[in-house]
């Protein structure tokens, strides 16, 4: 394994709005008089809530980490995947407060020992009452998809660890398996990742991109060739190519670890404190993700995992990642006068994954896209296409500067 130093971030508080829309709008430093306060216990095997429920409103959370890693405590949204609150470096024996103004909705709460993968103790958090009135700030906003990025960067350092380990052992049947696991967090964030430079192309290029750009073909689907080989000699495409060539276990091990240090740089970067982005990153990114899938090396057409066809995970990482951009913004295009804008959004969302999951999920499996037919595909593209228009008029609803 290569060791991840615990990185040093100042804390972020953020704020949900009412009803399901898991929005930031505004820090709340300090908890109000009348706030609902609740302990939770963390250590580094659980993340221990006093209640599950509370009323809307103002909500601090105070976190005792009785564990002996730093730790971070996480108010996740109905999705797991959008962060509506977070405080970070919680020393062995320390306690640290989270207040947060939260609107009625489900949420989760989740801790992360070490400060690295998914997080531990993930449990189910319900807020009643009224909703609560909010005054979006854009640099609030700014700072809660941020720190959504940073969270998918270190939940796929171990993934990516996992999946070379056993590809590196030889052990092809469960490096397969891990394959599109360990591509989710990634295919989440992929516009941000592109920003640093020439990490996209080691870590995610298809040899078609890389030989054009006169690129080593390194990362992901250089691993993916090799894994199955088998099916890529059979395709014919890159016949007489030395990259058909099955790799030694020397040279897996070098390739491997070559990828492990590239997503470690992704995650150092991302960690850095000087990293940030703007509303137009979030905005432009949401729908950078979708046209990812649309491509014609991309998703739909079954170009991106060619041999492996697990395109169907990469799809609705895609989709997740997009949405979680659309939930950081709402509040934003909300108070532009964008509100029809953003319930069209969560209908053609809500008909996207309704689709997707006819096909599979993570935890069972998705079907092999070469057994998807033309027709099954064009529902697909349509459902993309109803969804990609609406989004595409999202950075002039939120950005008004």
């Amino acid at each position: 394994m290569i060791p991840v130093s615990p990185r040093m971030r100042a804390a972020s508080c953020l704020v949900a709005v009412a009803a399901s829309a898991l929005l930031l709008t505004a820090c709340v430093p300090n908890a109000a008089p009348d706030a609902t306060r609740l302990a939770v216990t963390a250590n580094d095997t659980d993340c221990a809530v006093e209640t599950a429920e509370a009323a809307s409103g103002t909500v601090t959370f105070d976190v005792r980490n009785e564990g002996e890693q730093v730790t971070e405590f996480y108010v996740l949204g109905s999705n797991e995947l959008t962060i509506v609150g977070e405080v970070e470096n919680i020393a062995p024996g320390a306690s640290r407060e989270l207040t947060v103004q939260v609107g009625p909705g489900d949420y989760f709460t989740s801790c992360k020992p070490g400060m690295i993968g998914a997080g531990i103790g993930r449990a189910a958090f319900t807020v009643t009452g009224d909703a609560v009135e909010t005054s979006p700030e854009e640099d609030a906003v700014v700072a809660q998809y941020v720190g959504y990025v940073k969270s998918q960067t270190e939940e796929l350092l171990p993934q990516v660890q996992a999946f070379v380990d056993a590809y590196a052992a030889g052990d092809d049947s469960e490096a397969k398996r891990l394959f599109p696991l360990a591509r989710i967090s990634y295919e989440r964030i992929e516009p941000t990742a592109e920003q640093f430079g020439d990490l996209d192309p080691k870590i995610d290029y298809r040899k078609p991109g890389a030989d054009e750009e006169g690129l080593e073909f390194t990362g992901f689907h250089r691993i993916e060739m090799d894994l199955w080989n088998a099916e890529a000699v059979a395709d014919g495409e890159y016949a007489g190519d030395p990259d058909l060539t099955p790799l030694t276990p020397e040279e897996r091990a070098e390739l491997g670890a070559l990828l492990v240090a590239d997503v470690t740089e992704l995650t150092e970067q991302v960690a850095d404190p000087g990293f940030s982005l703007t509303l137009a990153d979030i905005t432009e990114g949401a729908k950078g993700l979708l046209d990812e899938i649309a491509a014609p090396d991309g998703k739909l057409p079954g170009e991106e995992n060619e041999f492996a066809h697990t395109d169907l995970y990469d799809f609705t990482a895609n989709v997740e990642g997009a949405q979680v951009a659309v939930d950081t913004v709402r509040d934003l295009a909300v108070a532009n006068g964008s509100a029809d804008l953003v319930d069209e959004l969560d209908r053609r969302f809500d008909d996207m994954f309704a689709l997707l999951a006819t096909y599979g999920d993570y935890e069972g499996g998705f079907v092999s896209y070469d057994t998807v037919g033309q027709p099954e595909r064009n529902e697909l593209a349509a459902k993309l296409s109803a969804l990609s228009e609406p989004l595409s008029t999202l950075t002039a609803a939120v950005v008004t500067a």
